[in-house]
C-alpha cells in the first residue's frame, strides 16, 4: 500500500481529472504513477540499439591493430629530438 498526502488544491485537481475520465481517484492516481514509473525506468535503461552492420564494423575497428596518425607520429619523432635545458 502506498499512501500520499497532497495539498488541498492538488487533491481537487486530481479528483476533477479522475471525474473527467470517469475513473475512481485511486485508479487514476495508480495509473498515473505506473505510467510515470515506466517512463523513468525507460529513460534510465542502460542500452543503446544500433544496426547489426554498424556493431560489426565497430567490433572490427576495435580489433584492428593500432596505427598512429601521420601527424601524431611526426610530432612524437620531433619530441624525441627536442632537448629541454634547465
Amino acid at each position: 500500500m502506498i499512501a500520499v498526502r497532497v495539498r488541498p488544491e492538488s487533491k481537487a485537481r486530481i479528483e476533477h481529472a479522475a471525474a473527467l475520465v470517469n475513473a475512481p481517484v485511486s485508479d487514476f492516481v495508480r495509473s498515473a504513477a505506473e505510467e510515470r514509473a515506466e517512463q523513468v525506468m525507460a529513460d534510465h535503461a542502460a542500452h543503446t540499439t544500433v544496426p547489426a552492420e554498424f556493431f560489426d564494423q565497430l567490433l572490427a575497428a576495435l580489433d584492428a591493430p593500432d596505427e598512429p596518425a601521420g601527424a601524431l607520429a611526426r610530432a612524437a619523432q620531433r619530441a624525441r629530438g627536442a632537448v629541454i635545458r634547465a
